[in-house]
């Protein structure tokens, strides 16, 4: 299935997405006499009690051409999980990790491949497809992160990797929205990432389950655990292909991502987890390679009036244009001294 968080006439909706149609699944289920949630929180909240009735909804839908569906442009599209209980992200690629260290002329870390780690970002500043509204200082090199998410099905506590899988609900595109100067100042300080992320973090354009990706799913990287799919994953910036990858190329997987997450914790419907970004899937690491091999190489940041197109097999296209917010308020101003 393929659900979508939406908002027509005020109101936030959840549908599905069949058929290059949008078909509310509240109202839809009530036709058939079933019952069915209206927002992404109360189905993901009814674990796998309320995806079984989605899927009984579906399964009628597709008999049937009494229901006329929504067009995509007739409603305001949502992020998917509009309220996520949490927001992390991972470093599952090692590629990228290789790459970005190799720029700042620093070895690879080993730790990298004896653990999967993950920050949390701004759970509250989650945006689906549509404007990212920037201050002033985010423009001081503002960039993308190509990458995908989970978010989380149901409740779990200390699970183990090669059960994890079971508690995906279902994948999406993430952006990861960096704004790079503040982010590389405020983690010299060896605390953070934290405003240089915690103002847009872009999921989308719809959720979709697990089942939807059978066709795709590959083994997992040697000494792996955990469901990997071949998912090619491309970014274009102003209709300009700038990036690359695929999901395959995880070398950490979700299930053990969520394994470390759960870890003496309990995780919950609606926390959502991103991959990290992709080998070639950011210009801090494009821009870093360019750079070490041509001292003359031009780099490139996002800039006001961009548009950012994503697109992952199987996961839709997520597209969100760069804005700038009418204000000269800076925080780098606020800086106390100058080293």
């Amino acid at each position: 299935m393929k659900f979508v968080s939406y908002q027509k006439d005020g109101q936030e909706c959840l549908g599905l997405y069949l058929n290059e149609r949008i078909y509310n699944l509240q109202s839809s289920a009530k036709t058939f006499g079933l019952n069915a949630s209206s927002t992404m929180k109360e189905l993901l909240d009814g674990e796998e009690k309320e995806m079984d009735q989605a899927r009984k909804v579906e399964e009628k839908l597709k008999l049937t051409s009494d229901i006329e569906g929504l067009h995509w442009q007739d409603v305001q599209i949502l992020a998917p999980v509009t309220h996520p209980t949490s927001c992390r992200d991972g470093y599952a690629f090692r590629q990228h990790v290789a790459a970005a260290r190799r720029n700042r002329r620093v070895e690879m870390i080993p730790e990298f491949d004896d653990y999967p780690i993950f920050y949390f970002t701004n759970h509250n500043a989650i945006q689906g497809p549509g404007e990212i509204w920037c201050m002033k200082d985010h423009f001081k090199q503002l960039d993308f992160e190509l990458e995908v998410s989970v978010v989380i099905g149901k409740k779990g506590r200390n699970i183990k990797a090669q059960d994890a899988d079971q508690y995906i609900a279902g994948y999406m595109i993430m952006n990861d929205i960096s704004a790079r100067q503040l982010q590389m100042e405020e983690m010299k300080l060896n605390l953070g990432p934290a405003k240089g992320k915690d103002f847009s973090t872009v999921i989308g354009p719809w959720l979709v389950t697990p089942d939807e990706l059978e066709a795709y799913k590959i083994a997992p990287k040697e000494n792996h655990t955990g469901n990997n799919y071949n998912l090619k994953m491309v970014c274009r910036v102003n209709g300009v292909e700038v990036s690359a990858g695929n999901m395959g190329d995880m070398d950490w997987t979700f299930a053990e991502i969520i394994e470390r997450c759960a870890y003496g914790v309990d995780i919950f419907p609606g926390d959502v987890i991103g991959s990290g970004t992709v080998g070639t899937g950011c210009f801090l690491e494009l821009n870093g390679t360019g750079k070490l091999n041509d001292a003359n190489y031009p780099v490139q940041w996002l800039q006001e009036g961009d548009v950012v197109e994503m697109t992952v097999d199987g996961l839709g296209c997520l597209t969100n244009s760069i804005r700038k917010v009418d204000s000269d308020f800076s925080i780098l101003d606020l800086k106390k001294g100058d080293h």
